[in-house]
């Protein structure tokens, strides 16, 4: 993420007075390039990804690239810690594990995250993603952040 760290903070507060986790998103390239986008949904961010032919794998599937749902799930996690907790730099991963449960087809994907450990300097999050049921997930990743 290329902003200042006054800028940032001034962001985050906008989005969180606002209610909107997209204007963090926004500042990141790498979302606007796969097509992330987040909302608050009662008390929980909803992100999710669009079909984009440029995402996709596997055209004889078609099947979203992998790498596109680790992209998405990294991103998502970060931009939690950032939307809901009280943090003003750009968390630095530090450790994330994916695993892929089903095929990720040509659909809507959506995530959700938790945080589920906060220290002084980690935070643990976990994230999943699922197209059709949120009950039956596609992916979930496992993330560590550096927070100071």
């Amino acid at each position: 993420m290329s902003v200042t760290e006054p800028s940032l903070k001034k962001d985050l507060l906008r989005a969180k007075e606002q209610a909107n986790p997209q204007l963090i998103l926004d500042l990141i390239p790498y979302s606007s390039f796969i097509g992330a986008q987040a909302r608050q949904d009662n008390n929980q961010v909803l992100y999710w990804l669009d079909r984009r032919p440029s995402n996709i794998g596997n055209p004889s599937l078609p099947a979203i690239h992998g790498g596109v749902i680790g992209g998405f799930l990294e991103l998502s996690a970060a931009i939690e810690i950032l939307y809901t907790l009280d943090v003003n730099l750009v968390p630095k991963v530090v450790d994330f594990s994916l695993d892929y449960l089903r095929p990720e087809r040509y659909k809507t994907i959506y995530a959700n995250c938790t945080v589920l450990r906060q220290g002084k300097k980690l935070v643990n999050v976990t994230a999943t993603a699922w197209q059709d049921d949120p009950q039956t997930p596609i992916a979930n990743a496992r993330c560590h952040f550096l927070v100071s």
